[in-house]
């Protein structure tokens, strides 16, 4: 399997999950804070919800500016949420077929208006680093604030207090 398919059946299966954490997001709390630093849970969510999309896009330029970044809109419910996880998805696949192995390997940099680089990796680090590993670090993020809004935290890589994969049923 290419290495381009591998990122696609990460990004598959780490979506569902992810998909599962932001169900659970109850939007009569998306404005909610645990600190005055924090980002909402609704501006978390939607981040969580557009990283994939919005940063494997990146891959598809030699060079972003930091000047072109803009922030994805504040959801107005849940399901906005859920549609642009659903779309960054979607994205984030084709950006990867079109990359394939070999747009991969190409070097990427992320630079300041005035052309001073700040990061440079391969496009395959970009993916992997500030695309999957960035939406893993907040996907947990997310997690805690729905513990401290005592919602029911999703099984992610195994059993959380609120739900096990691996449970036997009740009979």
């Amino acid at each position: 399997m290419s290495l381009s398919e591998t990122l696609a059946q990460e990004l598959d299966y780490e979506s569902a999950t992810t998909r599962r954490v932001l169900e659970r997001v109850p939007a009569e709390k998306l404005s909610w804070k645990p600190h005055h630093k924090s980002m909402s849970l609704g501006a978390l969510a939607m981040h969580v919800a557009t990283i994939p999309g919005f940063i494997t896009g990146w891959a598809l330029k030699d060079v972003v500016q930091m000047g072109d970044l803009k922030g994805p809109p504040e959801p107005k419910s849940t399901a906005d949420v859920l549609a642009a996880h659903d779309e960054s998805a979607k994205a984030a696949k084709a950006v990867l077929a079109e990359l394939g192995d070999a747009g991969l390997q190409r070097q990427w940099a992320l630079q300041t208006k005035d052309g001073a680089t700040i990061m440079g990796m391969p496009k395959g680090g970009l993916v992997r680093s500030v695309a999957l590993n960035h939406l893993y670090h907040h996907r947990g993020q997310l997690s805690v604030y729905l513990r401290l809004l005592d919602v029911p935290v999703p099984s992610i890589y195994g059993p959380s207090a609120d739900e096990s994969p691996f449970a036997l049923p009740a009979h």
